[in-house]
């Protein structure tokens, strides 16, 4: 295979975090790991509280390392302190002691792919619906796989089947979106990612994607003024700041690839 060009590389790196923090936000099975291990009590500092809630779930699991929900919120709460490896491994173990634990399948599937491993992400998640009863959350999720895999034409299908489940949902259009960044096709992008920003129900990841490409298009100006927009001050210059810093690595292909997700660049706790 040729080397990717600078910009396949830069979006290849981050596209994997942005795709399943998009596809996968507010699915009960595979929901959002931060928002579902941090405790409410601890909203103060959700740092703090979300390293309580993983010891106490990892405390919970150590008891019974069989009880599937005490395996699934310690894998959860292990991908989101950053412990990839050993959420993969955990949930690995959780899918042998109940192979036909859709929920375990789907956040395994997840940590899978965050480990790059991502044909086995995709078959993981493969088990983890049925076609006579798909998710479309994980539909979209395996459709980012594909991607990774530089399988575009193929991802799409997912989408697409995604989208005839729920038509319009921004979640979906914005890993579209992204798909065609991957291949290089930036106005299609926009297209697809001004229709998930235009839906009313789209969060702000979908605002980053879409600044981002319009930069990547040399719109700066413009970029800057949606990835800022409604925002605090100094939220607002950090997200711009971000920006700058993703389209200058685009333009230095020896200044490496970023590792932040590309579409949350206010990184929200």
């Amino acid at each position: 295979m040729r080397q990717q060009s600078s910009l396949a590389r830069l979006l290849a790196s981050a596209a994997v975090t942005a795709f399943l923090a998009a596809g996968l936000g507010g699915c009960q099975t595979m929901s959002d790991i931060t928002g579902s291990v941090a405790s409410k009590a601890d909203t103060t500092n959700p740092e703090a509280g979300l390293r309580h809630s993983v010891e106490a779930a990892g405390e919970r699991y150590r008891a019974n390392p069989k009880d599937a929900d005490a395996a699934l919120a310690f894998g959860q709460g292990l991908r989101a302190t950053g412990q990839r490896a050993q959420a993969a491994a955990v949930l690995e173990q959780a899918t042998i002691a109940h192979p036909g634990n859709k929920a375990l399948l789907a956040a395994f599937g997840r940590a899978l792919a965050d480990n790059g491993n991502f044909q086995q992400a995709f078959d993981t998640l493969s088990r983890a619906h049925s076609a006579d009863n798909p998710d479309w959350r994980i539909l979209s999720v395996q459709g980012t796989v594909l991607d990774q895999l530089g399988r575009h034409d193929e991802a799409r299908r997912y989408y697409a089947s995604a989208l005839n489940i729920v038509p319009g949902e921004p979640s979906v259009l914005s890993n579209l979106g992204l798909s065609y960044v991957l291949s290089k096709d930036l106005p299609k992008a926009e297209e697809v990612l001004r229709q998930a920003y235009g839906s009313g129900r789209a969060d702000a990841r979908v605002r980053q994607n879409l600044g981002l490409v319009v930069g990547l298009q040399g719109r700066f100006a413009e970029a800057e003024s949606i990835v800022k927009a409604d925002l605090p001050e100094a939220e607002a210059a950090e997200n711009v700041a971000y920006l700058k810093q993703m389209l200058s690595r685009k333009d230095n292909p020896r200044g490496g690839a970023g590792t932040g997700p590309m579409a949350s660049l206010s990184r929200p706790g």
